[in-house]
């Protein structure tokens, strides 16, 4: 097979590959198996992409949308810097190639993200995260009080500063997932909705299909893009089953005047509470953060915190009525960062555990795997996140560590 260089991507590469395409599965369509499943019917996979649910439902559809590669980035989380400012350079182009493909928008906006201090002593905070920014280069601003009001109105009149990042955008989740359901259709992808796959078909150490109910579907590759639950999938040897567990995010939705909006920017506070507007005048308020499995319950307390920190922001959300409310699960992995590429079992490769980054990792992810799946090859990209980083290592003594 060809070869694409790892510093082009998929999408621009013209790749046209002779000889036998490889049938590929797919388990898992949201944003991550979906745009997968599209790159590789581009290049003229069959490609069978199954869900247990309706496609683009789960994570995806209870996202916010941010790509906030700068904003997320704290002391600690430096290593996923490259990966994030990667995809989210990729964004531009890769929103109007789906937007082209499919018929459909996806609504980038590109107005940028401000984290807000709301007084002086989350100014003093945020200074610190604006010089640890700056130093690893990101293109970060520092606002005034002042340069804030002007920009957003009516946010909290005492605000004290914000960090600018004016190449954290957002993109409608939902209706990428449609976009991207029907880029797939349109290229001659194959998607099977509320179609549970109940295991993972190996033979002699590779995978050979999947099993769905009692039928298998053959296929030379499989990809395992289920999100949280891609560690319950049957059939998987212990040294292949990724380490990724469900962490439970509470939202809401209220509903602004969308000619008069209260808010144009996606905005974060302190508290971790953030605020992205739509272009239809829906207002996201998200998330909590919580260790509870898949309980999917919205409570008292989850919705209490939203509303208040984002009350203490934008005083004015006070009197918008509530439109919607919901809970996600983030597919987080031991060190929140996803789990890509090959793995134990030949013809099976890995696409989860993307944590809160799924929307903002889909572009990079989606030309990695394909590149990986028609070439062989894994991208630089991606290669510091194979499952492999997981294994026990062995000690001077030779115990395992």
């Amino acid at each position: 097979m060809g070869t694409v260089p790892s510093s082009l991507p998929l999408s621009e590469s013209g790749l046209k590959l002779s000889g036998p395409k490889p049938s590929v599965a797919i388990i898992g369509a949201g944003a991550i198996g979906l745009s997968i499943a599209w790159r590789l019917a581009q290049a003229g996979c069959r490609v069978d992409v199954f869900d247990r649910g309706e496609a683009g439902r789960g994570a995806t559809h209870a996202a916010g949308g941010m790509l906030a590669a700068c904003v997320e980035t704290e002391p600690g989380e430096d290593a996923l810097l490259p990966l994030t400012r990667a995809s989210q350079a990729l964004w531009p182009d890769f929103a109007r190639a789906v937007e082209e493909a499919s018929g459909l928008p996806v609504d980038l906006r590109t107005e940028g993200t401000m984290i807000v201090a709301l007084n002086a002593d989350d100014a003093a905070r945020l200074r610190f995260l604006h010089d640890f920014q700056s130093g690893l280069g990101l293109p970060v601003e520092w606002l005034t009080g002042g340069a804030v009001r002007k920009r957003e109105p009516y946010l909290q009149p005492g605000v004290a500063g914000a960090l600018f990042c004016p190449e954290d955008h957002q993109v409608d989740n939902r209706k990428l997932a449609l976009a991207l359901r029907a880029a797939v259709m349109r290229a001659g992808g194959r998607i099977h909705e509320r179609t549970e796959v109940s295991g993972i078909e190996t033979r002699g150490g590779r995978a050979t299909g999947v099993r769905v109910g009692e039928e298998l579907v053959q296929a030379d590759q499989v990809v395992l893009a289920a999100g949280a639950w891609s560690g319950r999938i049957d059939g998987l040897p212990a040294a292949a089953r990724p380490p990724v567990r469900p962490i439970k995010g509470q939202m809401l939705c209220v509903r602004m005047d969308p000619a008069l909006p209260l808010l144009r920017h996606t905005v974060w506070t302190q508290t971790g509470t953030y605020l992205i507007p739509r272009l239809d005048g829906r207002l996201l308020v998200g998330a909590t953060t919580e260790e509870r499995g898949f309980d999917d319950r919205m409570t008292a307390g989850g919705l209490f915190a939203l509303l208040e920190g984002a009350w203490r922001a934008l005083p004015g959300i006070a009197e918008l009525p509530v439109e919607e409310t919901w809970v996600g699960f983030r597919p987080g992995s031991r060190d929140d960062a996803p789990i890509l590429g090959s793995c134990a079992v030949e013809g099976l490769v890995l696409a989860t555990g993307h944590h809160r980054n799924g929307i903002l990792l889909t572009p990079v992810t989606a030309d990695g795997i394909a590149r990986l799946i028609l070439t062989g090859e894994t991208d630089p990209a991606i290669a510091p996140f194979g499952l492999d980083r997981f294994a026990p290592k062995k000690t001077a003594l030779g115990a395992l560590a």
